[in-house]
């Protein structure tokens, strides 16, 4: 089977009322069109993983982001292709996040983190994602 390796932001943000949350895109392509997942894209070759993910968020949104912590890698096997999706915890430098290629965005917090129809292996890590929320929120 193969193996498609991509990159995922996890981009968080907290209001000045101190509420945490996470962003959000919604698929406007493709057979999982309509479906909800964090921003990021493939890996090119020659091209370090959080390289890759600045320069994804910068052709799909148009905005710059500086990649921190490495939360996690999701291995999932879709029924055409194998998944290896390195997740890592970002924060905007600039830009307004402008949806250039998704249909739908959203800033969801430990509350609605659920809401929204995931792709399968995005499902993986939320748990993560909402610890991440929780505690991002008791630290400030």
């Amino acid at each position: 089977m193969k193996t498609i390796s991509v990159v995922a932001a996890v981009i968080f943000r907290t209001t000045p009322e101190g509420v945490r949350s996470v962003f959000a895109t919604q698929r406007g392509y493709g057979e999982y069109k309509g479906w909800w997942e964090f921003p990021g894209g493939k890996i090119e070759p020659g091209e370090s993983p959080q390289t890759a993910l600045q320069r994804e968020i910068r052709e799909e949104l148009a905005t710059e982001i500086h990649v921190g912590e490495h939360i996690g890698t999701i291995e999932y096997d879709y029924p055409a292709f194998h998944l290896s999706m390195q997740c890592f915890e970002c924060r905007i430098i600039s830009g307004n996040l402008e949806l250039l290629e998704h249909e739908n965005a959203a800033w969801l917090t430990g509350g609605t983190l659920h809401s929204v129809k995931w792709l399968p292996a995005d499902i993986t890590i939320l748990d993560k994602v909402q610890d991440l929320l929780a505690k991002n929120k008791q630290n400030g």
